[in-house]
């Protein structure tokens, strides 16, 4: 009776620091990707409010070795652009979504970029030219400059998500990494004047 005890009572501390260990693994994945964008700057030419930003450590192993096997990769870019006001709250003047999506095909050796409102991919040859080009966020059209107030303060709102990727059910459990991959920079504030 008392081995029995001691059997079970061993079996149970077993399955609890497997459990453990295996909701854990995936929260210290999780706070090792720290994506952020760097050199920001809200600028306009003759027609539209203009966004150059650069993102960085948005790739890390797992994703990489998921890329190289086909999984596409989603980054999604959400701007929303606000009017300051004095006594009431700001007002939201636009919200836009650009996605951007990376797709490796194994049989021609390339990649392909896709963004929304592009008609035609753009197709590298060598997966690094591939990141660089996902992560540069050159030249985004914020607002039109017919939209804005003249003599008004403005400001852009904007942060990428890097969205979670929806495989057929039975490799969700396969390629479990994957869901790892949900994770967003933090909320970038820009000012701007016309």
């Amino acid at each position: 009776m008392k081995n029995r005890f001691v059997f079970w009572r061993r079996a149970f501390c077993v399955v609890l620091f497997v459990a453990v260990a295996a909701v854990s693994a995936p929260v210290a994945a999780r706070a090792d990707i720290n994506p952020r964008m760097v050199d920001l700057l809200i600028t306009s030419n003759t027609q539209n409010v203009l966004l150059y930003a650069r993102l960085v450590d948005c790739f890390k192993k797992e994703m990489e070795s998921a890329i190289l096997a086909g999984v596409p990769a989603v980054f999604t870019l959400h701007l929303d652009v606000y009017r300051e006001r004095s006594y009431v709250w700001d007002k939201h003047i636009v919200g836009k979504e650009i996605k951007r999506t990376i797709k490796y095909d194994n049989l021609k050796k390339t990649f392909s970029i896709t963004t929304n409102g592009m008609t035609q991919p753009v197709v590298l040859p060598d997966f690094e030219s591939a990141q660089k080009a996902m992560a540069d966020l050159s030249g985004i059209i914020v607002i039109p400059i017919s939209s804005l107030v003249r003599g008004n303060n403005y400001y852009v709102e904007v942060r990428v998500k890097m969205d979670k990727v929806r495989l057929p059910f039975s490799m969700e459990y396969v390629l479990f990494f994957v869901s790892l991959w949900d994770f967003e920079t933090p909320l970038y504030k820009m000012r701007f004047s016309h």
